[in-house]
């Protein structure tokens, strides 16, 4: 969460560490760079490939029809935006955006790969700042990718504010686990197995580091959705997936 330090100077989590907006904005670039060859690889490896199955929950609650418009933020490689592109079909718009040049890359050609390229379209842009006019998507979505962003009410205030009345907004992120015990067991993944994927597949211990780190700074299921509420969504509820390993937030605009 955003605070200010001594000199006046806006601060902000990066992982465990405290650093300017400006510092973490750069560091997060880092670590996608770094990340993004095998960014879907490790996706596997980290979560069994549970994170397919949990995606595919998240679209189950876009409520896109066919000719629809949706926007995918910090879209990454594009698992979401190729579901919602599914959902739309060839009369519909899909914008897949990321403000990682390397990351969008790699969406964009596995969206080619998978032969999606009539109705999706690449847009380089940051969640906080969205360069789309007023109402223009009957639903926008992020999966992982708010925990990396430094202010995030204004990214929830920028994504409600394109959203049409009666759109939604999904968020599929890393959360608090509920059940007893879970926390244990994942924690010792979290800082022990995770790292040591990072360092054998990725050669990059350090990022997935700050990735494990970063979903502990995140927001609780319950504080997510206070601040989708105070950004002015509505009928917003959230489920746990996985012993709130992962939630899904829903909120609407009306």
């Amino acid at each position: 969460m955003a605070r200010v330090n001594t000199g006046g100077q806006r601060t902000t989590d990066f992982g465990y560490a405290e650093v300017s907006w400006e510092e973490k904005a750069r560091r997060v670039r880092g670590v996608f760079d770094s990340v993004a060859d095998r960014y879907d690889l490790m996706n596997d490896l980290m979560s069994g490939g549970a994170h397919r199955l949990w995606k595919q929950f998240a679209l189950a609650l876009t409520g896109l029809r066919p000719g629809g418009r949706a926007l995918d933020v910090a879209g990454g490689t594009g698992d979401l935006a190729a579901g919602l592109a599914r959902q739309v079909g060839s009369e519909g718009l899909v914008l897949l955006t990321d403000i990682n040049a390397a990351m969008l890359a790699r969406g964009r050609d596995r969206l080619i790969d998978a032969g999606l390229v009539g109705n999706v379209h690449c847009v380089q842009a940051d969640a906080e700042r969205l360069p789309f006019r007023d109402a223009s998507f009957d639903c926008v979505t992020i999966g992982f990718g708010l925990r990396n962003v430094t202010d995030k009410p204004a990214a929830l205030a920028s994504m409600r504010r394109v959203l049409r009345p009666g759109g939604r907004l999904v968020i599929l992120e890393f959360s608090k686990p509920v059940l007893p015990g879970l926390d244990v067991i994942y924690d010792l993944y979290s800082f022990r197995i995770l790292p040591l994927l990072g360092r054998l597949v990725a050669n990059d211990a350090d990022s997935y580091r700050y990735l494990a780190e970063s979903i502990r700074r995140h927001p609780d299921q319950q504080t997510l959705l206070a601040m989708m509420q105070a950004a002015g969504l509505e009928d917003c509820r959230y489920h746990n997936l996985t012993g709130g390993i992962v939630a899904v937030h829903v909120g609407h605009r009306y």
